[in-house]
């Protein structure tokens, strides 16, 4: 694992690279206590807080402040809530039409144990004043591309398997999956992300460990040499 400085030039080097509108986030699992100069946030779903450290700001997020239940349960801050655990919640939003569905969604939701994270520090990853314990970038999924194939570059060409619900993209798919297996997830997005951040039309978001960090950025530097230019010259070519 990088150092301070070493994270914080990573972070540059890969927003410089891809071109990425906003910053690669870190975050952080913690326990009780306060982070310095990081704002806590009241009635935030984590999509919001990602959405608010991916523009430059430094967030915690407690059990206390997160106003997602889904996320809650996620990050083993509280219990499901009966809505959510029946399948009737997915139902009233439009989102399913039949409440098995939902609630094989909810029974299949990788999770952290209940009370094993006390609150979530997020912040822009090229500004860092810790190690993070994840990365999560969020942008037009044809910069996440690179970002896939520098990981599969690292693991020897191994074909990258992800895993979606198209429900909790960023609290699940793109932070709880990754920390808990140790490898890379990619969504597409959810009905929650997009109705509650900024998140574009064609925007996808991904994490992976912060340990995989230095050699991702490293493919990213050869890829810069000529596949990535050569790509983004012909992308906008008329048939």
């Amino acid at each position: 694992m990088p150092d301070i400085r070493d994270v914080q030039d990573l972070g540059a080097r890969m927003k410089a690279i891809l071109g990425l509108s906003t910053s690669p986030v870190g975050v952080r699992f913690l326990g009780d206590g306060e982070v310095e100069g990081a704002d806590v946030l009241q009635r935030h779903r984590y999509c919001q807080a990602l959405m608010h450290a991916r523009h430059g700001r430094s967030v915690i997020l407690k059990a206390e402040g997160i106003s997602c239940p889904a996320a809650a349960r996620a990050f083993g801050f509280r219990p499901l809530p009966e809505p959510l655990r029946t399948g009737r919640g997915l139902v009233s939003f439009g989102i399913v039409s039949d409440e098995s569905v939902a609630r094989r969604m909810f029974e299949d939701m990788p999770h952290l144990e209940m009370g094993a994270v006390k609150q979530i520090h997020l912040y822009p990853l090229e500004a860092a004043e810790h190690l993070p314990d994840l990365v999560v970038v969020e942008c037009e999924a044809e910069k996440l591309m690179w970002i896939v194939l520098s990981y599969m570059h690292l693991r020897e060409g191994e074909r990258v398997q992800s895993s979606t619900a198209v429900l909790q993209a960023t609290c699940v798919d793109s932070t709880v999956l990754p920390y808990l297996e140790k490898r890379l997830n990619f969504s597409l997005g959810c009905y929650g992300c997009r109705d509650a951040t900024d998140m574009g039309d064609g925007e996808v978001v991904l994490g992976f460990p912060a340990s995989y960090l230095p050699e991702i950025v490293k493919h990213l530097e050869f890829l810069s040499r000529k596949a990535l230019p050569h790509s983004r010259r012909n992308m906008h070519l008329q048939p």
